[in-house]
């Protein structure tokens, strides 16, 4: 530690933040024997794995499945417990996905391998499905190689980089070229490169750019299926922050943090100071706000946040949360609704921020799968429609006269409202009872996400492994990041693991 600590006390950290990267390492550091403080802005704990309720509805305001599973059992069985212990009780979703296409035909993906079999077949031939099992094979080392010697491991320099255990993997994780492209190597028909590659956008990027490492996201879907835990995404968080309670966590809502304190020589963080003006010392300062964010607003101004503040970043949405007055048995639990002009759709978000005129989007029905998301005999709907991030940062970006954000979202609901009527003759208008919307302005106020891009920085390759933002501060000791735009990138529990790891050897 900075500080000799005299005999039984204990060293001191903050937690700025509390997604699921702050309260998770709030709760390895408690239980490496810190005692830990977790402030947070809202009030409310999960950032973006948050809940929105109404009248008996309950929405995941964010992420609305559960993919790597391994990854949270390690993270909690690392803080000697487990899922089923901590009351996270997930659910298997079957289908996965039903992907439905402009012309009303759909393609159900599933871990059921006679249901994939004939899914494939119908678009791809007889030999169609040996060459999916090849775009597995694939994949399934994209996904291994990528948690052994990615996601376990950090990257504090480009001589990371230069690992032989790395190197001799690099080519086969193919970063060189994109999800479509790997696709298209596999698949011959247009529908089933597009389905087996709109997972790019939970890298918020689009599979013409994305690399052809992620393909690790729809393996493990349809390998280890696709989850959703009772009671909506917050249930892990919540059995995150009852351990670290458990473990001393102390957790001070409604408390935004002003900037991290410096010491003197302004080489060290040494606490946070809060917007009411209270200082708070630590011998740790870990920030789980967003990183560009937290860097333009929390430290002395620099030509590292600067730069950083033109880095690439991810898309952002237009989300609405529905509670319906009957139920629509037509959907199920996760639907993908694919634009027919594929690439321009991607092209319009990521190359003008803007919508595209005919936007893809996702739609899921928490309901189908968990009952105690809506009343009875009713459905709660979330549709994510992904578009461009904010061009501006102004309080008045919402009617900026290059992204008119108002008529945006009246034009995505129109969108999303027309689209499942053709596609599965099903009608939503007249049973919509109640509507909540976050749009990317919303995103940035409420969660202080940078242009409201709501996976952070980009996932291109020079925003990954040494070149993404280390988990330590480039500039002052005892100062660490975890989140979505620092190293690995978007997730939560395991860049957790590598911020606990670092903090504890302070």
């Amino acid at each position: 530690m900075a500080d000799n600590k005299s005999l039984g006390e204990k060293p001191t950290a903050i937690v700025i933040g509390a997604g699921i990267g702050g309260v998770s390492t709030a709760a390895r550091l408690a239980k490496a024997g810190f005692a830990v403080t977790v402030f947070e802005k809202n009030e409310f704990t999960g950032g973006r794995c948050s809940l929105l309720h109404h009248d008996g509805y309950r929405f995941d305001q964010g992420p609305s499945l559960l993919l790597l599973p391994r990854l949270f059992i390690e993270a909690f069985r690392d803080l000697d417990t487990s899922l089923e212990a901590e009351d996270v009780h997930l659910f298997k979703c079957e289908p996965n996905y039903t992907v439905h296409f402009h012309d009303g035909s759909n393609f159900e993906l599933s871990t059921d391998l006679a249901r994939m079999k004939g899914q494939v077949e119908k678009y791809e031939g007889a030999d169609g499905f040996e060459r999916y099992f090849a775009f597995l094979a694939e994949s399934h080392r994209h996904y291994e190689l990528s948690v052994r010697h990615v996601l376990h491991r950090n990257f504090t320099s480009l001589l990371s980089m230069l690992r032989p255990s790395f190197l001799r993997h690099v080519l086969t994780l193919h970063p060189f070229e994109s999800m479509y492209a790997r696709a298209a190597r596999y698949f011959r028909t247009e529908r089933l490169r597009r389905v087996f590659t709109f997972a790019s956008m939970y890298m918020g990027m689009s599979p013409f750019e994305a690399p052809g490492t992620y393909s690790l996201l729809q393996y493990t879907e349809l390998a280890e299926g696709v989850w959703y835990p009772k009671g909506g995404f917050h249930k892990v968080i919540e059995a995150l922050v009852n351990v670290g309670v458990r473990l001393g966590v102390t957790y001070r809502m409604n408390t935004p943090v002003a900037q991290v304190m410096l010491d003197e020589d302004l080489k060290r963080a040494r606490g946070v100071v809060l917007e009411s003006g209270e200082r708070v010392a630590a011998d740790v300062v870990i920030v789980n706000a967003d990183l560009v964010y937290a860097t333009k607003n929390l430290f002395p101004p620099s030509r590292r946040a600067e730069r950083l503040n033109e880095r690439k970043v991810s898309c952002s949405s237009i989300s609405f949360y529905w509670a319906l007055d009957r139920q629509v048995p037509e959907l199920h639990a996760h639907n993908i609704f694919l634009a027919d002009e594929y690439r321009e759709s991607f092209d319009a978000i990521f190359a003008r921020q803007d919508m595209p005129d005919e936007p893809s989007f996702y739609l899921n029905v928490p309901s189908r799968v968990d009952p105690t998301a809506a009343p009875a005999g009713t459905d709660a709907l979330v549709v994510l429609v992904p578009v461009g991030h904010l061009q501006h940062q102004s309080n008045d970006a919402m009617t900026s006269q290059d992204q008119d954000w108002t008529g945006m979202v009246s034009r995505a609901r129109e969108h999303v409202l027309a689209t499942v009527e053709a596609r599965t003759g099903t009608s939503l208008r007249k049973c919509i009872r109640h509507e909540m919307v976050n749009t990317p302005a919303t995103w940035r106020d409420r969660f202080n996400l940078d242009k409201g891009a709501i996976l952070g920085l980009s996932h291109s390759f020079f925003n990954v492994l040494s070149f993404r933002p280390r988990t330590k501060h480039a500039d002052y000791e005892g100062c660490y990041f975890v989140g979505s735009s620092t190293h690995p990138g978007a997730g939560g529990t395991w860049d957790a693991q590598a911020v606990g790891e670092a903090a504890k050897g302070e």
